[in-house]
């Protein structure tokens, strides 16, 4: 909660559930993320949050744009992105937005199989291409191993066909999952990349481009590594694996840059215990699961709440979505604890929601209108 958005949410009461994102706060953890790893480039994750104030502010600061689709690629460009510094960072690309990327002069793209590349190799002729590689995913909260990433030895086969294929065999990428708690999961994949690296510089293929991914965590509930001690992390297992013969190094980020600079307001629909005075009381939010908090599936991403009954009594709750679908619960079997004087109309926090939230908000879904954004 910056002192931005406590202010505007004091001043303005906006309707409930709506999005308030600092922008302020944005570009101070672009440029506190530049300075923890100052030699790779940042390609922002649009996903986590394409607002255009965001974007404008990203673009002003010299930011680069990991896009996942041509809708993507065009909210970057009208807000002032060059194509040259875009990515189309996703291994599954219908062949319209290949061509649409590709006529406005985006020429870097990911892949991860031999149908993807057989695609880039003719709708985007010429144009460099970075692998995807499978990377063990073990300390993240939100994993993204089991759709994405092919084996180093396939890997191996799919860059040595791209230059047979007439593209320019860039580099390799790997993603270490959403909110990784563990550095040394970069030393891992980093190792692993290496030697597909060397392998291939053997064959006379030079790779030049290492995509690190994104997966730097913030702060929800419980303290997490500082993004400074990821940085000193990845140096080091660079300049071990790589020597002096550094790659040029790409990241990902989004969460890390959006994440904490937003906040959800949201109203207390109802507070009961249904009958079972051995239960916790539930607390039904009007924002839920398909109003733009789906990251709690599986109670992965466990966001902080505020209250305007902070410091009293506690006890134990479940905290559920306003719609008629049972799988609208957010808790039930984390830990939380809310003020026994909370009440129906009440407002509450939901803290560090400026990533994904605004983006995974469904359409009116029983009739509940999408989640109000306000940027600052």
């Amino acid at each position: 909660m910056t002192p931005k958005i406590s202010q505007f949410l004091a001043d303005e009461q906006p309707a409930t559930p709506c999005l308030v994102v600092d922008v302020d706060e944005v570009e101070d953890r672009f440029r506190r993320l530049q300075g923890a790893l100052p030699l790779a480039l940042i390609y922002y994750a649009v996903k986590a949050n394409p607002a255009r104030p965001i974007l404008e502010r990203l673009v002003s600061l010299g930011s680069r744009f990991d896009a996942a689709s041509w809708e993507e690629i065009r909210l970057c460009l009208d807000a002032g992105a060059s194509p040259d510094d875009i990515s189309f960072g996703n291994t599954v690309k219908k062949v319209s937005a290949i061509q649409a990327a590709f006529a406005v002069g985006v020429r870097l793209y990911v892949f991860d199989s031999l149908e993807e590349l057989e695609k880039i190799a003719r709708y985007a002729p010429g144009s460099k291409v970075y692998c995807r590689l499978l990377v063990d995913n073990y300390g993240a909260e939100w994993p993204l191993s089991r759709k994405f990433g092919t084996t180093v030895e396939s890997a191996r086969e799919l860059m040595l066909h791209a230059r047979e294929l007439g593209l320019d065999p860039y580099g390799l990428s790997f993603h270490v999952g959403s909110q990784q708690l563990s550095a040394d999961a970069y030393e891992a994949a980093i190792a692993r990349v290496a030697s597909l690296v060397t392998d291939l510089s053997a064959t006379g293929l030079d790779l030049r481009m290492v995509n690190l991914g994104g997966g730097f965590p913030i702060r929800y509930r419980d303290d997490v590594p500082e993004i400074e001690q990821f940085g000193d992390a990845i140096c080091s297992a660079m300049t071990k694996h790589f020597g002096n013969a550094l790659p040029e190094m790409l990241i990902e980020p989004g969460r890390f840059i959006v994440g904490a600079a937003g906040v959800v307001s949201a109203e207390v629909v109802l507070v009961s215990r249904r009958g079972r005075e051995d239960g916790p009381r539930w607390v039904y939010l009007d924002i839920g699961r398909f109003g733009g908090l789906a990251e709690t599936e599986g109670e992965s991403i466990r966001y902080d709440i505020r209250t305007q009954h902070d410091g009293g009594a506690v006890s134990a709750v479940a905290i559920a979505g306003p719609t008629c679908d049972g799988a609208d619960i957010m808790y039930e079997r984390s830990p939380y604890v809310l003020p026994d004087a909370l009440a129906a109309g009440d407002r509450v926090e939901l803290l560090s929601t400026g990533a994904y939230v605004s983006t995974y908000c469904s359409t009116r879904f029983n009739g509940f209108a999408p989640l109000t954004e306000h940027y600052i």
